[in-house]
């Protein structure tokens, strides 16, 4: 199931959403205050490509102030889309694992400082 899962997430969103992320993080590591922000952008673009047997671990006291920022400005939008991408998915019983992957990439989104990505 993670196989096929990752293909068909891979052909219908991760290829354009792994690609997004990794403009955004390209875009941020120009300037040095970015380059964090970038990172993490990566970190994003990692998750989103294959999700189906990964797990993303969130820490939020690791950065703080860091998850903070990047919660004002980008966090809190990103992870309201995914959940509701994930709730449209949860509709159909087949796009149910579908859309617990968008859950899971909601919860990395909202404070990505200090999460890790397990396989």
């Amino acid at each position: 199931m993670r196989l096929i899962g990752n293909i068909i997430w891979l052909l219908l969103i991760g290829l354009w959403s792994a690609i997004g992320y990794a403009l955004l993080g390209l875009i941020l590591c120009i300037t040095v205050i970015g380059i964090p922000f970038g990172l993490q952008c990566f970190k994003l673009a990692e998750l989103v490509l294959t999700p189906f047997g990964k797990t993303a671990d969130t820490n939020f006291s690791a950065h703080p102030i860091a998850n903070v920022i990047w919660l004002i400005f980008y966090g809190l939008w990103a992870a309201i889309g995914n959940a509701l991408a994930g709730v449209i998915f949860c509709i159909t019983v087949i796009g149910i694992p579908f859309g617990l992957q968008c859950f899971k990439l909601a919860k990395l989104v909202l404070t990505p400082f200090g999460a890790t990505i397990k396989s």
